[in-house]
């Protein structure tokens, strides 16, 4: 752990591009739907339904069950172990879970390829960046729009106006995000040469050029210093609410977590053994344990 449970980061301001002024609470047009589905009236968009995953012998995770309430950032946290990784693979379609199920936006997610996550609605970054190493900065970001501006083969083969007007959109986005997270002055380089603060916010952008409806962030503050967490925290905020997007976050960096999220949810050893409000988790018995190993 980076921190002690309880800490947090600094206040003020850090130094986060002001080159939009959009309303807090609403989606840029040009960046994710206006449009809801019609659960809009269900208060959570996921919905973790006593989940089990086995490994041979081992259960990685065992009876999970917890929601996720829309437009809200909730946490994800735990001793190495706890099965938050575990969780997260299955969230996104990479391991399939033995019983239980996992709703959502009303849809259950059992039998869904990880290739039709992404056109769902759910996007990912990952603690061990995956990023298109030589390619640059601007051509990572736009390869996650390919899921909302895909017009076709057909239509791409003989560049017919759907198709010119997909790839349109597609640069707008692009260019769109790239602002939003300051990344101009490094758009034209390889990704592979840039910091790891910044290869962080390259993934961040290209998961949000899929428009997604939940973005499942990995580990984002790991590597990080103490000057880019504060930054990141700050990011955070202004995505999920300039995006309309529900954030679910694992992360070992305590007083980012506790600062940020709206709503913890603890595991150890693949169980769930505590949920509620930062306060309340920084304050329950049961997780002081499982993190200080107190008897």
């Amino acid at each position: 752990m980076t921190q002690s449970i309880g800490t947090s980061p600094s206040d003020g301001r850090y130094g986060y591009p002001e080159a939009h002024s959009w309303p807090a609470g609403q989606r840029h047009p040009n960046v994710a739907s206006e449009t809801r589905d019609a659960d809009v009236e269900t208060v959570s968009l996921l919905s973790v339904e006593a989940v089990v995953v086995r490994f041979g012998g081992i259960i990685a995770l065992d009876g999970i069950t917890f929601s996720v309430p829309r437009d809200s950032i909730c946490g994800l946290i735990g001793p190495n172990g706890a099965g938050k990784t575990t969780l997260f693979n299955c969230l996104s379609g990479l391991y399939r879970y033995n019983s239980g199920n996992i709703v959502f936006s009303g849809r259950s997610l059992s039998g869904m390829p990880a290739n039709r996550r992404a056109s769902a609605g759910i996007g990912r970054t990952f603690q061990n960046l995956a990023l298109f190493q030589t390619m640059t900065v601007r051509e990572n970001i736009l390869a996650g729009t390919h899921y909302r501006f895909d017009a076709g083969v057909m239509a791409n083969a003989l560049r017919l106006p759907t198709a010119r007007r997909a790839e349109d959109e597609a640069w707008e986005v692009t260019e769109l995000l790239i602002d939003l997270l300051d990344l101009g002055a490094v758009a034209e380089k390889t990704v592979a040469g840039l910091p790891f603060g910044t290869q962080k916010r390259v993934e961040l952008g290209r998961a949000l050029a899929s428009g997604p409806k939940l973005l499942l962030l990995d580990e984002p503050a790991c590597g990080l210093n103490h000057e880019e967490v504060n930054e990141l925290a700050q990011l955070i905020r202004r995505v999920r609410s300039q995006f309309v997007v529900t954030i679910l976050l694992v992360e070992h960096h305590m007083g980012l977590v506790m600062s940020l999220c709206d709503h913890i949810v603890v595991l150890n050893f693949g169980r769930m053994i505590a949920e509620g409000t930062p306060t309340q988790i920084r304050d329950n018995p049961e997780v002081i344990r499982a993190y200080l190993g107190e008897g």
